[in-house]
């Protein structure tokens, strides 16, 4: 591609000439106030497309005008887009997003002209999807009512209908359609959560986590890597699931190989002392091959960690705060408790008795993770395999 003189200016001066004119500055005011001819301007005006808008402030995890330029420069040296991506520090899918969405029709990528095509993008006053079709509003409200949640929806509707393209919704849009109330007020009813919109997750940390408290918490990054791998019987992720105005709660462990579920009653509270009370008497009578890690997140309620691992023998480790993926056997399992402990409800109400019958219902379930097998069976194979080693040493 050629060069010409109107592109050697430095990107600082041509920077200032687009804030001027998207300010509201004629062309011709705007080159002489950076030191540039008109001509010059207006073949950057004429590259460029629309640029007659006003700024606005946006949220950060947008990219903004100097985040293009940054790609800009990366891909005129020849960077890789993952480089780019960590010199301006967001996703590199992000980035690979960027670049096919706002390039030039001739393939390249100018910063001004992408920030301009994402300006006209996001001002759109659109009909939402599920607002605007009758006939795909009424198929998502025919399985709303039947419990299917908005994930369930989102894949069916790909399987269902591989030529329509314009059904193809994902489960955001109709959780976002349920809280704005175009699927009709029944339907937040009808989503498994109860919820009517959304909220803060978290019980009250900051967003750097109990850390700040305690400095001795061993990170989830410190864990060891068999644990991830799945292959050790042992290795534990626990949580809490809150009733009704935060005054009740019930424990909730579940071993990460076989998937054994294991409610601890809280019957004096979830403060730290309290749960760790019922987590030492609860680890105790396991066999020792069955205690070896515990996963939690970073809630006050773990603040006497080192209390339990002293008592148990159990190393605690701690996931990232708003990082629920890293526990993700432990919370798939309190989303299957919440069937029988829904949300809002006094969980002081259940005793032992009911918390073992649940363990116990969910243990006996056969898993598609585990080949169709329950936890229990797997728990027993584990215990025959243990003892069958333990008369061979005898012997």
């Amino acid at each position: 591609m050629p060069r010409y003189a109107w592109n050697k200016a430095s990107t600082e001066v041509k920077r200032r000439y687009f804030e001027l004119i998207r300010a509201g500055v004629r062309g011709a005011v705007a080159a002489r106030i950076v030191g540039v001819s008109l001509s010059c301007g207006s073949v950057w005006f004429v590259d460029a497309g629309r640029v007659s808008f006003t700024e606005r402030p946006i949220d950060s995890r947008y990219l903004n005008q100097d985040d293009r330029i940054a790609i800009a420069d990366g891909l005129d040296r020849g960077d890789s887009v993952k480089t780019i991506a960590v010199a301006i520090g967001k996703s590199y899918q992000t980035v690979y997003r960027e670049i096919a969405r706002n390039k030039k029709p001739d393939g390249t990528y100018q910063p001004w002209y992408a920030h301009n095509q994402a300006f006209l993008r996001r001002k759109r006053p659109k009909q939402r999807r599920l607002a605007r079709d009758e006939e795909l509003r009424a198929i998502v409200e025919a399985r709303l009512a039947h419990h299917w949640s908005p994930g369930q929806i989102s894949r069916w509707l790909r399987r269902r209908y591989p030529r329509q393209p314009r059904w193809h919704i994902c489960a955001e849009t109709i959780y976002e359609a349920v809280y704005r109330g175009v699927l009709g007020p029944s339907s937040r009813q009808r989503l498994r959560t109860g919820r009517s919109y959304r909220h803060r997750r978290g019980r009250g940390r900051t967003r750097d986590g109990a850390l700040k408290q305690c400095t001795t918490m061993k990170s989830i990054h410190q864990r060891p890597a068999g644990v991830e791998s799945r292959r050790e019987i042992g290795h534990w992720e626990g949580d809490l699931i809150v009733g009704s105005g935060q005054r009740s709660a019930i424990a909730t462990l579940v071993e990460r190989k076989t998937r054994l579920v294991k409610l601890v009653h809280l019957p004096r509270g979830h403060s730290a002392t309290a749960l760790a009370d019922v987590l030492i008497d609860a680890f105790r009578g396991l066999p020792a091959g069955l205690c070896r890690t515990l996963t939690w997140d970073q809630g006050n309620e773990m603040f006497q960690h080192q209390r339990i691992e002293r008592r148990t023998g159990l190393r605690i480790y701690f996931a990232d705060p708003h990082s629920p993926w890293q526990r993700g056997t432990n919370e798939n399992t309190n989303g299957l408790l919440r069937q029988y402990f829904p949300k809002g409800t006094d969980l002081t109400a259940h005793d032992n008795t009911k918390l073992e019958a649940v363990a116990a219902e969910l243990n006996d379930r056969p898993r598609q993770c585990l080949h169709d097998q329950s936890p229990r069976q797997l728990l027993a194979k584990w215990e025959r395999r243990t003892n069958s080693m333990i008369i061979r040493d005898d012997q």
